[in-house]
């Protein structure tokens, strides 16, 4: 397994690996529509192939992750990737991390308080502004839950 900082030289593998797994290279995180290709991060990639990605994007002493996504699920791939976002936010002497998900996505509210991140901010109906700028948001997420807040999550360092 082989750890990479998104670069010039592996961007195009970057974006395929977005737009495979999300369908686009657009999110839409608080009303705010957000390019994809353009965010920071890292990824590990076995044979050449991405199996985890970690995107996100800083302003002022922020660091916000984007997306986080690990192919093998339970072999601490998400953990190391977060770790690595943890390590580079320190590095450039950033105040915190944050990070929205949906209230659908049990698994990520889960994975995130386990590594100390804080539910700070429930946008409460966010989804239905989100979808007036992305229409194809479903209304239906995980496990059959409606789609419909975004929780947002951060991290002191």
């Amino acid at each position: 397994m082989k750890y990479e900082r998104i670069n010039d030289l592996n961007r195009n593998l970057v974006n395929a690996f977005i737009q495979e797994h999300w369908y686009t290279t657009t999110m839409v995180i608080r009303g705010k529509v957000i390019d994809m290709t353009k965010t920071e991060g890292f990824f590990f990639s076995k044979d050449e192939n991405i199996i985890g990605l970690i995107t996100y994007i800083v302003y002022g002493s922020i660091l916000e992750i984007m997306s986080l996504d690990s192919l093998l699920e339970n072999q601490g791939i998400g953990s190391k990737l977060v770790e690595k976002v943890i390590h580079e936010a320190r590095e450039r002497r950033l105040k915190k991390i944050v990070l929205i998900t949906t209230n659908d996505n049990i698994n990520a509210i889960r994975f995130y308080q386990k590594r100390g991140f804080d539910m700070v901010h429930l946008f409460h109906n966010a989804l239905d502004i989100s979808r007036k700028l992305k229409p194809d948001i479903p209304l239906i997420g995980e496990n059959s839950i409606p789609l419909r807040h975004e929780i947002e999550f951060e991290l002191s360092i």
